[in-house]
């Protein structure tokens, strides 16, 4: 098969990570021919294209392809996209984030690809926007699922919500888990003293880590006020910021109008092969994110051992269930955000029973190497094509 995939930018991130782990496999396990077409890596959230550079699957920049709305420019950026797919003439279009998406798909339905498919790895409309944006937003992608012929989301929740919204009908969605490199993490606690002495952190203290862009809707601002509460009523508690964003110093402002400066450190943006380390180094993982299709960092989290406080959110709760991998709270609660991270503090063993079931329940679900069979699959019977005469 020739496979195209389309992206809008190469960041350090969920849906970026997803999309090059399956074209390398589509090149290396299965030998099919692989193209990925994507804008640049604008941004404070780093870059992926290196790593995509260096795996051997094709690769073209369109340089007009931006996350922000620009009808001049996105009229650039399709017919970029448009004469790349010409000339590569592809078997399959796997497209995946919003601008990417909706103009790859009418390209890809423009030149009547055999097999159009694309990833929702969350809802490009949500209630944090205003209405106007989210209507405007909504219509285009009812648009864009007229112009492929399947859709894949990474939980569960997102083809209820696309569904719900009136996107496309339920039979054109299937759910495939966001694979990743799962062995680094089932392997990160050898990592864990030496990278506590790095950070400074004594044995006794309970570390509590975060792993998400310094960005809107990522929560951190609730974390901030919970981490208040717990600090005092447990002094030995610390917090712990991996990821960089425009919001970091509004962050490091709110930490320390909450005299919680001692209890705070930012680790900045890391390449995504430290992250294991980094939650080897902590005790629990907090997600206070407002809206994400299946972030990533949960199954990392358990995969590596540590129990996940999270907000109850969109797909976090088909991973962490609580009392037996983690701990759910609602959205925006900071007074239960801060109950739950206190209870799991203060309850060592509770904290190694939660993650050594997560790291059970995770670690064959969310290999690479099962979700890029299940991609593969999927093109298969779309192209006509019977798996076992490939």
């Amino acid at each position: 098969m020739r496979i195209a995939h389309i992206i809008t930018r190469m960041i350090l991130g969920g849906a970026p990570e997803n999309t090059v782990l399956c074209c390398e496999d589509l090149l290396r396990r299965y030998g099919n021919e692989v193209l990925l077409i994507t804008g640049p890596p604008l941004g404070p959230e780093g870059s992926l294209l290196q790593r995509a550079e260096g795996s051997g699957v094709g690769l073209r920049l369109v340089a007009p392809l931006r996350r922000a709305v620009n009808p001049w420019r996105d009229a650039h950026a399709y017919r970029q996209l448009r004469a790349v797919l010409c000339d590569f003439r592809p078997d399959v279009v796997h497209t995946h984030s919003a601008k990417g998406g909706i103009l790859g798909r009418a390209a890809a339905w423009s030149l009547r690809v055999p097999a159009v498919v694309h990833t929702v790895h969350g809802a490009p409309f949500h209630p944090y926007q205003n209405g106007l944006a989210r209507a405007a937003i909504r219509a285009c992608e009812r648009w864009a699922a007229r112009r492929c012929h399947a859709m894949i989301s990474v939980a569960d929740a997102m083809t209820e919500l696309m569904v719900e919204a009136g996107v496309a009908p339920r039979e054109k969605f299937t759910t495939i888990l966001s694979g990743m490199e799962v062995e680094p993490y089932l392997g990160a606690g050898r990592h864990r003293d030496r990278v506590r002495r790095a950070l400074g952190y004594q044995p006794h203290q309970v570390v509590v880590v975060k792993v998400a862009r310094l960005f809107h809707l990522k929560g951190h601002e609730y974390l901030v006020r919970a981490a208040r509460q717990v600090v005092n009523a447990l002094p030995d508690v610390q917090f712990l910021l991996v990821g960089d964003g425009v919001l970091q110093d509004r962050l490091r402002r709110q930490i320390d109008s909450c005299g919680l400066g001692g209890h705070f450190q930012f680790a900045g943006l890391v390449p995504p092969e430290r992250i294991p380390e980094l939650l080897a180094a902590a005790d629990l993982v907090a997600h206070a994110s407002l809206r994400e299709g299946l972030a990533r960092v949960l199954p990392q989290a358990l995969l590596a051992g540590k129990p996940v406080v999270s907000f109850d959110v969109d797909g976090a709760r088909e991973v962490v269930v609580s009392d037996r991998t983690g701990l759910l709270v609602p959205p925006k609660d900071v007074n239960a955000l801060a109950a739950a991270i206190e209870r799991l503090a203060r309850d060592a063993p509770l904290r190694c029973r939660l993650g050594e079931e997560g790291r059970r329940q995770c670690a064959e679900a969310f290999r690479h190497e099962r979700m890029t069979a299940e991609i593969r699959r999927l093109y298969l019977r779309l192209l006509g094509a019977e798996p076992h005469s490939q």
